[in-house]
């Protein structure tokens, strides 16, 4: 992406002028906030008989470096710019809201679970180093670790620099933010558990207040809508009675799974805390499952996904990926259903893809679709019944796609969504008369699909959609 331009068209051509006031009006409420709530958690800790420490005995080794508290306190002026760099009102809010729930869970968690600094910090001395720490000394005290808001706010701030300015400049700003990153370690502000927590934090912030906008293939999309009008995003919660019930039980079967990190993590202590990343991981599957459905992963039309929910999801996304292959190992990767159309499983670099593939038509929510192919996603949720209207729309999508060549229809496995959706447009293309039929052609290439009476009913209903009685 190049610089962004100063303002965007609004209502027919006119230009949205830079929101300057409603940047202060932020600015002013979040540092009223920031300064009475932190300094509120300091004085409660402080209070408190025992405020622990968690804290490796491998950070002894870590130096005092008194000058790193330059780059330290330069994220303030970063955070204060960062309102006035955004372009327009919705732009602004988005960040505002990112930087508002940072600092509002890193203060609960401060509140709830108080850490404190267990370093001495040695002489400083005078100098502008010196003149630093006393102004930052004065309000600040040792506890406030985990999550360490500061480094929750330089990953928030890292990604909206990365979006404004030209390449070249961000090869100043990512060695300048990666020292202020390590600068919370040598000015002895904080321990190494407060910065892994404090990136969650900030991923967090990113991944629940997605970008308005966002750009795929050079083509500027408003999250709000369909990244391409033949690829809705896939609504499952109506598709059958029977799916809120599902979406229930898996959120609790992950959310299990994340209580389980935690505690396994709590009790072993030491590395064993690491386990809080899964368990952050599962519960967001979890709330996708319970509240955000299949748009919670952020898929996009291009089959990517934001640097954010790529972190985030990371060890679900190892684990899902493994298990894909797992359940596929003794099955091809792809089968040609109909001379031209492929179904199979997500592909990845070890898979042999179809020679002169035009498209690959991707269902898989959970998983971010192989780079270098043309990927067309409409992202529905494993496990769950698809909707009739996503399975037209897949249909249809598959047919223009053939246009272009062959095409992959695929999902994790290649034996449930994936194997709905060529369904209905073998209903669709009149290449069977009944579900049963189309089933059964789909079944002879791909005999371990998994196609239960709820997607059947699904199929069945597309199928009426197009005007086949089956």
């Amino acid at each position: 992406m190049t610089m962004a331009v100063p303002a965007r068209p609004v209502d027919g051509g006119r230009r949205e002028k830079r929101p300057w006031g409603r940047a202060l009006v932020w600015l002013a409420g979040l540092g009223i906030f920031f300064y009475s709530s932190y300094g509120l958690a300091n004085y409660l800790a402080e209070q408190r008989p025992f405020v622990p420490s968690i804290v490796f005995g491998w950070e002894r080794g870590i130096p005092f470096l008194p000058w790193t508290i330059i780059p330290y306190w330069s994220v303030n002026l970063f955070y204060a710019a960062s309102l006035f760099v955004c372009t327009s009102r919705a732009e602004l809010d988005t960040l505002g809201r990112r930087l508002l729930t940072a600092q509002v869970i890193a203060v609960a968690c401060f509140l709830a679970f108080p850490l404190r600094f267990s370093f001495a910090k040695p002489e400083i001395g005078g100098g502008l180093p010196g003149f630093m720490f006393d102004a930052l000394l004065s309000f600040d005290k040792p506890y406030n670790q985990a999550p360490s808001l500061h480094i929750a706010l330089l990953v928030i701030l890292w990604v909206h620099y990365i979006s404004h300015l030209p390449s070249w400049a961000r090869w100043l700003l990512h060695p300048w933010f990666a020292l202020i990153g390590l600068s919370v370690l040598t000015t002895y502000q904080h321990h190494f558990f407060d910065i892994p927590t404090g990136a969650l934090l900030g991923l967090f912030c990113l991944w629940l207040w997605p970008d308005e906008e966002f750009r795929v293939r050079g083509r500027l999309v408003r999250s709000s809508e369909p990244a391409n009008a033949a690829f809705p995003r896939a609504d499952e919660t109506s598709a059958h009675p029977g799916n809120k019930a599902k979406r229930h039980k898996l959120a609790a079967f992950y959310g299990l799974g994340a209580l389980s990190c935690v505690f396994v993590g709590l009790w072993v202590g030491g590395w064993g805390l690491w386990l809080c990343y899964p368990a952050v991981s599962l519960a967001l599957v979890a709330a996708n499952y319970l509240w955000r459905g299949a748009a919670g992963f952020q898929k996009r039309a291009d089959g990517s996904m934001p640097l954010s929910a790529r972190l985030l999801f990371a060890p679900y996304h190892l684990g899902a990926f493994l298990n894909s292959r797992w359940w596929t190992r003794r099955a091809p990767s792809a089968g040609a259903v109909r001379p031209g159309v492929y179904l199979g499983r997500i592909p990845s670099r070890f898979d042999r893809t179809p020679e002169d593939c035009g498209a690959v038509i991707d269902l898989a929510a959970e998983l971010p679709a192989l780079r270098g192919l043309p990927t067309q996603a409409v992202p529905m949720l494993d496990l769950i019944a698809p909707e009739a209207a996503s399975l037209v729309a897949t249909a249809k999508a598959i047919e223009a796609a053939r246009g272009q060549g062959r095409v992959l229809v695929c999902c994790a496995l290649g034996y449930s969504r994936s194997a709905a959706a060529v369904a209905t447009w073998l209903l669709a293309s009149g290449e069977a008369g009944t579900v049963d039929e189309a089933i059964a052609i789909i079944r002879a290439i791909r005999p371990r699909i998994v196609l239960g009476s709820d997607a059947r009913a699904a199929i069945a209903a597309a199928g009426r959609m197009v005007g086949v009685d089956g």
